[in-house]
């Protein structure tokens, strides 16, 4: 078995996740605040466009790139939300953007290639670079900053070995939304970017840039999981230039053959009608982040600088613990309250927590006050 796969850690938000219904088949009640999953339900207009795929017979495989319909309307999505024009054989549609990530880097990475990402930063990321023999280097990133990704700092890491620098906005797990000055200077720096937009549209103050309005010399990754509330769907794509559209169109065939056909006609009514639903979250979601920030503030847990982004808060927890993983695991068996342990982000966020906001405003409350009660009472908070 190859090194890269037995060495891969595991996904902690998903461990944490996956102890939480071992404990609810039980029969406790679990708050859950780990994983990012939107807790709504998928837009009936995009319900609607899938069963309509379904009674038509469009069930049968799509050319490896998508149907043209969904890379079109992609295309005036990016026109409409960014004044940017791409072209529809610049789109690749995956099963996901994970899978989009994926074909990248494999078009990508030769061994030894280096990719500079943030830390803390998506568990996934470093595994799949690693995965295809290249080297993740890191930019630490700082709570007092407000977690700003500092193009200064990205450039001090910049060698001969550079292949990319992968950014993600609005963010997982911190929140922070990457401003055009920070992303414009990114995108000058020379080497390919990689973006993860997988949460645009999902901004609080202000408006989320994508990297592609400041440079062709860029790939992007998204997908329709977190703004339409379609993670079962498997439906993202990718966005690559034009030099590199037909070698990850051949990864895509051989590796994936084309994403599900019904999720891609959903995904046309997704992005033609479902903007008053994505608005309806959007403006939940901010009130869902307001509560939970003055709940996790409330319980003593250090958040200097609010995020603004995505759907989630991560918390300086060190003051009850150092070691995130155990704390976590802690907080689930004792106070019956699921959250991701930091070091799943990354050296960087040891010791710190993140909540996810993807859930009721009244899940929210209750975790927050399960928590609240047991670490008033928690015994010997430095011997854990």
């Amino acid at each position: 078995m190859r090194d890269a796969v037995v060495n891969m850690p595991p996904f902690y938000a998903m461990e944490v996740f996956e102890r939480a219904q071992e404990l609810e088949r039980q029969g406790r009640s679990i708050a859950h605040l780990e994983v990012g999953e939107p807790d709504f339900p998928t837009p009936q207009c995009v319900v609607e466009a899938a069963k309509k795929a379904i009674d038509e017979g469009k069930t049968h495989y799509t050319a490896s790139v998508g149907i043209p319909e969904l890379r079109q309307a992609i295309c005036d999505a990016f026109l409409e939300r960014y004044n940017v024009s791409i072209s529809p054989d610049q789109i690749i549609v995956t099963n996901g953007s994970s899978p989009a990530l994926l074909l990248i880097f494999s078009a990508l990475l030769e061994e030894g290639d280096e990719v500079i990402m943030s830390d803390p930063h998506y568990p996934c990321y470093t595994n799949v670079v690693e995965f295809l023999d290249g080297k993740p280097v890191f930019v630490n990133l700082h709570e007092e900053d407000g977690f700003e990704y500092n193009p200064l700092d990205i450039q001090k890491k910049i060698s001969p070995k550079t292949k990319a620098i992968l950014i993600n906005s609005p963010a997982n797990p911190t929140g922070h939304v990457i401003g055009a000055k920070a992303m414009s200077e990114i995108a000058s720096l020379g080497p390919t970017v990689v973006s993860d937009e997988v949460y645009s549209g999902l901004a609080y103050n202000g408006k989320e840039h994508s990297i592609l309005e400041f440079t062709d010399n860029a790939f992007v990754a998204d997908g329709f999981s977190k703004r339409y509330s379609m993670t079962g769907w498997r439906l993202g794509y990718l966005i690559a230039p034009k030099s590199y559209v037909q070698p990850v169109r051949k990864l895509m065939q051989n590796l994936f053959i084309a994403a599900n056909t019904v999720s891609q006609w959903a995904g046309v009514a997704a992005l033609k009608e479902a903007g008053p639903d994505v608005k309806y979250m959007v403006n939940l979601f901010n009130q869902r982040r307001k509560i939970m920030l003055k709940g996790v503030r409330k319980i003593g847990l250090g958040v200097p600088v609010e995020p603004n982004g995505a759907f989630y808060v991560l918390a300086n927890a060190k003051k009850f613990s150092v070691n995130s993983l155990n704390f976590a695991f802690e907080l689930l068996e004792e106070a019956s309250v699921g959250v991701t342990p930091g070091i799943d982000f990354g050296r960087n966020t040891e010791g710190y927590i993140r909540f996810s906001y993807a859930n009721s405003i009244e899940n929210i409350y209750n975790g927050i006050k399960r928590l609240e009660g047991y670490l008033k009472n928690r015994q010997d908070p430095q011997s854990r």
